[in-house]
């Protein structure tokens, strides 16, 4: 487990204990963020579990082209902040990651 700090779209931020292996997604849905709509359950086919990496970006592996693709056509996207937890899997040199739930569409 590593400790990641999570906000939510009103502001309130709460430090979670993430599994090692399991997607970001996964992690902030099984610890009750209502907010992570994660509607396609990790396919990458949606923009519903978008989250705007605050601090860690550079501990993160590179975006794919899919998940691009999917980012760079939503209207909150940030360049260099914006990824989809669905991809982001976690991992013991990701302590102290933090990153806060991106408004839907």
């Amino acid at each position: 487990m590593v400790k990641i700090s999570v906000t939510d779209l009103e502001g309130e931020t709460r430090d979670i204990d993430a599994e090692v292996g399991m997607s970001l997604m996964e992690n902030i849905r099984d610890n009750d963020f209502d907010d992570l709509a994660a509607i396609c359950g990790g396919c990458c086919s949606c923009c519903t579990c978008h989250v705007f990496v605050e601090d860690g970006f550079d501990k993160l592996e590179a975006a794919d082209d899919d998940e691009m693709d999917l980012l760079e056509d939503n209207v909150h996207f940030q360049s260099g902040t914006s990824r989809l937890s669905c991809q982001v899997e976690i991992n013991d040199d990701m302590a102290g990651l933090k990153v806060t739930i991106a408004p839907e569409e």
